[in-house]
């Protein structure tokens, strides 16, 4: 995906904030931004900004998981492979995602 300038702001502003960019395939209309094992897939916005296309996951094996039920519980899941959903994960996803929305709505707002 080609960034415009507005966006590569965005990113740059995330990568200020100790995310890394990634390329996730096969989404190649998407940026891939992560911060330790946990992932967002952001896409292009009318104004120019970026957004969430997915609910943020966990990277297994460099891929985007899935979250589902399993038994009394819920894992992440890739092709098999399965994260446990335990509390300190999804504390870790929610606290991602907090600072992700955070960004991308101080850069919505400067618009």
């Amino acid at each position: 995906m080609e960034l415009t300038q507005k966006q590569m702001a965005v990113v740059e502003r995330l990568v200020e904030a100790g995310f890394q960019p990634m390329e996730i395939a096969p989404f190649q209309r998407g940026v891939g931004i992560r911060k330790g094992e946990c992932v967002a897939l952001l896409g292009p916005v009318a104004n120019g900004g970026l957004q969430l296309l997915v609910p943020v996951t966990f990277l297994i094996e460099g891929n985007l998981s899935v979250k589902v039920k399993r038994g009394k519980g819920e894992v992440f899941l890739w092709k098999g492979k399965e994260l446990e959903a335990t509390e300190e994960r999804l504390r870790e996803l929610e606290m991602f995602q907090g600072e992700l929305a955070g960004i991308l709505e101080v850069e919505g707002r400067q618009s």
